[in-house]
């Protein structure tokens, strides 16, 4: 638990040192002028805060769910039996793909899941849990592998990046406008000359939480989308009867979740569904069947 706090905190400092080296350097930190708004500097402002936090999780992604989740990567000359067969798997799944071969690993938990991630398509990494491999039969493992190889073909991990990033400096710009107008208007109401900083600070902190949370909305949207996708691109990999079958395991273990690092779970070939849908990463189990079943 330690380690992954400091991982955390370590990663969160990195992001925001760079970020803030890169705004100084360029000046961009002195949008609001006498004159009111320089839009140009906001716009290349909120682009560096939006993009580039998302960017430096992509390069570290692998580096950050080995350590977050104890993932073990298979050495190929040392592999049990039982590593061999996942190797096996993958390297077929990943040839029939295009794709060089990821690297491969194992995390202990009792959850049946998988993810992938990595900073490319040809720089990745499939992970499976202790739990899946303990359940699961061959066929089933093979359908939750082309799920998570379809998912490197497709280029997800860059995809869901630059979506994220993008809404994030959507977000970052419409809350310093907003908020600047409502300052402004109220700093005329009251018939002072300019506006009060303080105002516009809490405001755009304000709206910074607004915006983020409407943003979620349209992120969860996409995740949600591409795991259609890669359930659909796990069926021509490895057969659609074994993504069938694959799904309908992964809903018997659907109660035990493994929650050590939460910005994995997207990722992941299985996770809850939200209360509300709207914020869900992922499609129900069910959908994701039936859809499935209905594009025979």
């Amino acid at each position: 638990m330690f380690k992954r706090i400091l991982l955390f905190i370590g990663t969160n400092i990195l992001v925001i040192a760079t970020i803030s080296i890169i705004t100084s350097a360029l000046g961009l930190q002195s949008y609001l002028t006498a004159h009111g708004i320089n839009y140009q500097q906001l716009a290349i402002f909120c682009a560096i805060w939006g993009m580039t936090g998302s960017f430096i999780s992509l390069l570290l992604s692998k580096f950050m769910a080995k350590m977050a989740m104890g993932v073990v990567i298979i050495n190929p000359n040392t592999a049990t039996r039982e590593e061999q067969f996942l190797l096996d798997i993958v390297a077929g799944l990943a040839r029939k793909s295009g794709l060089n071969m990821p690297e491969v690993g194992i995390y202990h938990s009792p959850e049946l899941n998988a993810f992938a991630t990595g900073p490319t398509k040809n720089s990745s990494l499939v992970a499976v849990s202790s739990g899946l491999l303990n359940t699961m039969n061959r066929d089933e493992i093979e359908g939750v592998l082309g799920h998570e190889i379809s998912h490197v073909a497709n280029g997800d991990m860059v995809t869901m990046t630059l979506v994220q990033g993008v809404i994030n400096s959507f977000a970052l710009f419409l809350s310093r406008i907003i908020a600047y107008a409502i300052s402004l208007s109220l700093s005329r109401g009251e018939e002072k000359e300019g506006f009060s900083h303080g105002t516009y600070m809490i405001l755009t902190f304000v709206f910074d939480i607004l915006f983020t949370i409407l943003g979620s909305i349209l992120v969860a949207a996409f995740s949600r989308y591409r795991e259609f996708r890669a359930d659909q691109g796990g069926a021509k990999l490895a057969g659609r009867e074994k993504m069938i079958a694959a799904l309908r395991r992964l809903q018997t273990g659907a109660d035990i979740e493994d929650d050590r690092a939460p910005s994995l779970a997207a990722l992941k070939i299985s996770q809850h569904a939200s209360w509300f849908e709207l914020f869900s990463t992922h499609p129900s189990l069910e959908r994701r069947i039936a859809r499935l079943m209905s594009n025979r």
